[in-house]
């Protein structure tokens, strides 16, 4: 099921952004624009008189003791930068062109090189919202929740630019990168050295679990692959294989799961819900809303379910969550989602620069805007605590197992 794709975009919700050279992400949500825009004339609507712009860049020019210390197209960059950001909206960002060629070279493939963790927003502060398992990151013992206070020599500032700082742990595999991180519920700051590697992350996986092995147990780690088709084809090889094995019971974990196309998770929701009910729904800057409903035929109906998530769960896979969860499909297990429910057009610009915009505000079927102060709440709500952590114990999944048993 492809939805918003009349000139081959796609609406792209990606949460994180993956410190490998894998840029899926609490703040990408993406519909892809090709086309380039023409710079608009500035004040056709507006009475702000421009001209102090132009006193403060020539005061600069003319008085700054190291004038010769930025060029012009940096100070460019950086007026764009800063209009950009007085919108306060982490998800709308602009990219030069150096940015733009990292950050399109980051989605290509499946072998990616890094550390291997998600970052976010919590207050303006820069957190970890998952580590990636089997990641460097996860191995040095980055958790999620994790503030990270400084990368190598550089302090972390408030407000920081998530995008530059992704771009100072990433790196190429077998360098290491120094980070200190604040434990969450924790007093004292620990510093890592990360070897970075290079890292496979499949979309998802397929195991049967149980005594009797009746449980199948969906892995969804992102709801992206190289294109949404190679994603959709890689769900429908899942679900045929368990609609063939007759199981009736179904985990789906979405833990540290950051996003991605927001058609994919209508499309594997659509599985478990049966025809005319609402799934989602999008709202444009104007008001206006799309509804967007499931169709007859679904592989998996009338299964007992149930959909693990956490505080790394976000975008796409809250979409997945809270469609099951507002049409009384099965339960949500875990903690509170992380809340991030809008999508991003990523406009090329001239001379190879990009800006990747909020445009759309992503609905819950009742309505609701999913967002930092309304993410997925869990009909049972499960914390794995630190010492969890360190002992190896996934209570969640514990948990999830026996209620689907019962």
């Amino acid at each position: 099921m492809e939805t918003n794709n009349s000139n081959g975009a796609k609406t792209f919700g990606i949460l994180m952004l993956v410190v490998i050279t894998f840029c899926v992400g609490v703040i990408f949500g993406r519909s892809i624009d090709s086309s380039s825009l023409d710079l608009l004339s500035f004040g056709k609507t507006s009475n702000i008189e421009f001209n102090l712009f132009w006193d403060v860049w020539n005061l600069m020019e003319d008085r700054y003791v190291e004038k010769d210390k930025v060029s012009e197209e940096d100070r460019v960059y950086g007026a764009i930068k800063g209009l950009v950001d007085s919108y306060d909206d982490p998800a709308t960002i602009f990219l030069t062109p150096e940015e733009t060629e990292s950050f399109n070279a980051s989605n290509e493939g499946k072998y990616f090189e890094g550390i291997g963790a998600e970052l976010g927003y919590e207050d303006g502060a820069i957190i970890v919202v998952t580590p990636i398992d089997g990641s460097p990151a996860k191995a040095a013992g980055i958790r999620a929740g994790d503030y990270v206070l400084s990368i190598d020599d550089y302090e972390v500032k408030n407000g920081d630019n998530i995008y530059e700082i992704v771009q100072k742990i990433r790196g190429e595999a077998n360098t290491v990168v120094k980070i200190k991180v604040l434990h969450k519920g924790e007093l004292e700051p620990v510093s890592l050295e990360i070897t970075r590697g290079e890292i496979t992350v499949p979309s998802m996986t397929v195991s049967y679990v149980g005594t009797k092995k009746d449980v199948a147990l969906i892995d969804i780690a992102r709801f992206t692959d190289s294109s949404y088709e190679e994603w959709a084809t890689n769900w429908d090889n899942i679900a045929t294989e368990v609609e063939a094995k007759g199981v009736k019971k179904i985990l789906v974990d979405l833990r540290g799961n950051p996003g991605g196309y927001f058609d994919a998770a209508i499309y594997a929701a659509d599985d478990f819900i049966d025809s005319g009910k609402i799934i989602s729904k999008q709202e444009d800057g104007d008001g206006n809303v799309q509804v967007f409903s499931s169709e007859s035929g679904g592989r998996l109906l009338n299964k007992e379910v149930i959909v693990l998530v956490d505080n790394g769960s976000a975008s796409a896979s809250e979409i997945f969550a809270g469609a099951l969860q507002k049409n009384g499909i099965g339960q949500v297990l875990g903690t509170k989602t992380y809340g991030k429910g809008t999508a991003q057009s990523v406009i090329d610009l001239r001379g190879g620069a990009s800006i990747h915009v909020t445009i759309l505000k992503w609905l819950l079927p009742d309505g609701q805007w999913l967002n930092r102060d309304n993410p997925i709440t869990p009909d049972v709500i499960i914390e794995n605590t630190t010492q969890d952590f360190l002992k190896g114990v996934d209570k969640q999944y514990e948990e999830a197992l026996k209620l689907i048993n019962n």
